[in-house]
């Protein structure tokens, strides 16, 4: 039982502050990457509520795709990956138990960490967006499998294509991204 509890005390020190250089590339690509989603799925039609889905799931990925770039879980694979098969565990999932949103939300959310886990694009905002399917109300739940379109693809590759261009303005030859594809 002491070594279990030994294991939570941490072995390592807090990461020093990332240098204002940093801070800035990753505050822009986070401004351009939420707000070119949102307004390309509002001219794409997607209705005011679908878009409370932008404010959970993409707001994480963004944390990871311009926060953290050299991530693994930020990088293309993992990012389109993730969220498109979570989505569709979520879709399934809701078309299996609509009724039964507890058990659908647990459900939706742990097959897509399988799956995520066995197709190696684990991208932990993932696992919101196939809750997001499951507990997203009528507006989501009315887009059927076309949530994993749009906004789902759509909103994954505009930020992907934002984190192409801010991620690599940059001076810092450390920050670069993808570290890789596939």
């Amino acid at each position: 039982m002491k070594r279990f509890f030994q294991k939570m005390r941490g072995s390592r020190r807090t990461h020093v502050r990332k240098p204002l250089a940093e801070i800035f590339w990753s505050w822009l690509g986070g401004f351009l990457g939420i707000f070119a989603v949102w307004q390309i799925n509002r001219y794409l039609g997607i209705q005011e509520n679908a878009n409370l889905f932008l404010v959970g799931s993409f707001g994480a990925s963004a944390v990871l795709i311009y926060g953290a770039p050299m991530s693994d879980f930020s990088q293309p694979r993992n990012l389109v990956g993730g969220h498109v098969i979570s989505a569709l565990a979520g879709v399934l999932v809701h078309l299996m138990l609509p009724d039964q949103i507890a058990l659908a939300g647990a459900l939706s959310v742990s097959i897509a960490i399988a799956a995520m886990l066995l197709t190696h694009t684990t991208h932990p905002p993932g696992g919101a967006t196939a809750l997001i399917a499951v507990t997203g109300g009528d507006s989501i739940f009315n887009l059927g499998f076309k949530y994993i379109l749009t906004p789902v693809l759509t909103g994954v590759l505009i930020m992907l294509f934002i984190a192409l261009i801010v991620n690599n303005l940059s001076a810092n030859t450390d920050r670069h991204y993808p570290k890789f594809w596939f």
